[in-house]
């Protein structure tokens, strides 16, 4: 009687009992896996096989427990891989590699996006936050801090308050004391840089020979003209020896001011350093025509007797404050019904996030006759300032001296 034995690593193929040697080896493609064959345990990896010289060893992806008697790797627990129903060839796969774990890449891997994330968090929020002034610093005393109207400088606490645009900006806010030989005259001017240049109107300081600059905290320093441009009534001034830890104003975006916006106004008008006025911006874009001639404002200076500026402009065909001359030049200005006097010239027009908007420039006197003095002129709510962005335009050419030069 014949019997059948099966080694370890070797199955029988349909009805013959083939052998394991080469010289008998069929061609797995020929032949589908038999569907039949009975699904495998979940087996260990079977540990490496010592097979025969000429044996042949074909790799497999099931997994097997070793041992005699065992199953061999494939597709089905059992069966060779691709091995026909009448193949004589045993299989033996090689064990597979242990599994490496990568959690710990994938965790590495994902902790970046969200460091870069937080980064960029941070980054933004300094700098939404108004620390222009720190980023001045960094970059250079020349540097002008700029910024939307939607930035706000002013502390939350405080924000959209008279008191709260006042206490930001004041501090940036400075008083001008021009002599010429005509006499002497007060304006007022704001700080953009650490460096000490302030913006001011040029009728402020036109024909000067000697600059005096009051700080909001009382000290003097004197200043000399960088640049001048009589046209759009600007000026540029530096102080002499400026001390360290000058507060800048930051320079707003006046396209985005509209009619009924609420503003601040401060200044020195009269001489009364730092004073504060609000109200609201009354008109846009209005044709203000003033002098461009240096003696018109030495003439104003002997005329008003109080020591401050009254400076004449021309708005819809009249004339204020005096004649303005044969050398005049109009600018587009933003109207204001903030209170202005003599003195206010050069100070900042701020909105309520305490962004400069605006340099005022002009204000209508209720005595227009140059004669009278400026005590019986008092604010009616008329006054003009000429918008940000158009001093931020001729910063460039005013620290190259201006077209005046």
């Amino acid at each position: 009687m014949t019997e059948s034995f099966r080694r370890s690593g070797e199955y029988p193929q349909g009805d013959d009992h083939g052998s394991a040697y080469p010289q008998q080896q069929s061609h797995p493609s020929s032949s589908p896996v038999n569907p039949e064959w009975p699904p495998p345990p979940a087996y260990h990896p079977a540990p490496p096989l010592h097979v025969e010289p000429g044996t042949t060893v074909r790799p497999g992806s099931g997994h097997g427990n070793g041992g005699d008697g065992g199953y061999g790797a494939g597709p089905y627990a059992g069966q060779p891989d691709g091995s026909d129903a009448t193949g004589s060839t045993a299989a033996f796969a090689a064990p597979p590699a242990p599994p490496q774990g990568p959690a710990p890449t994938r965790q590495r891997r994902a902790k970046g996006p969200f460091a870069l994330l937080a980064a960029v968090a941070i980054v933004a929020a300094a700098i939404g936050g108004g620390t222009a002034y720190g980023i001045q610093e960094l970059t250079g005393n020349d540097t002008v801090a700029s910024s939307s109207t939607s930035t706000s400088v002013v502390p939350t606490s405080q924000k959209g308050t008279v008191s709260g645009v006042a206490k930001a900006v004041s501090p940036s806010i400075v008083e001008i004391s021009a002599t010429s030989n005509a006499g002497s005259s007060t304006g007022s001017g704001v700080i953009i840089t650490t460096g000490g240049e302030i913006i001011t109107n040029n009728h402020v300081v036109s024909g000067a020979s000697a600059i005096k600059v009051r700080l909001n905290n009382g000290k003097s320093y004197t200043a000399s003209v960088v640049g001048t441009d009589s046209k759009k009534d600007l000026a540029l001034i530096k102080l002499e020896n400026a001390p360290s830890g000058l507060k800048t104003a930051t320079l707003g975006d006046s396209d985005g001011v509209q009619v009924g916006d609420q503003v601040v106004a401060i200044g020195s008008p009269e001489g009364l350093t730092g004073t504060v006025t609000s109200g609201i911006v009354s008109a846009l874009d209005r044709d203000v025509t003033v002098s461009t001639d240096e003696s018109q404002g030495q003439q104003q200076q002997q005329g008003g007797g109080s020591g401050s500026e009254q400076w004449p402009f021309e708005f819809g065909g009249r004339q204020f404050n005096g004649d303005t001359g044969s050398s005049t030049t109009t600018y587009k200005a933003l109207q204001t019904d903030a209170s202005l006097n003599p003195g206010n010239s050069g100070g900042a027009l701020i909105d309520m996030n305490g962004n400069i908007v605006g340099i005022n420039s002009a204000m209508y006197s209720a005595a227009s006759d140059s004669s009278s003095s400026s005590s019986s002129a008092g604010s009616v709510g008329l006054g003009f300032a000429i918008p940000v962005n158009t001093v931020k335009s001729d910063l460039a050419s005013l620290r190259a001296g201006g077209s005046d030069s």
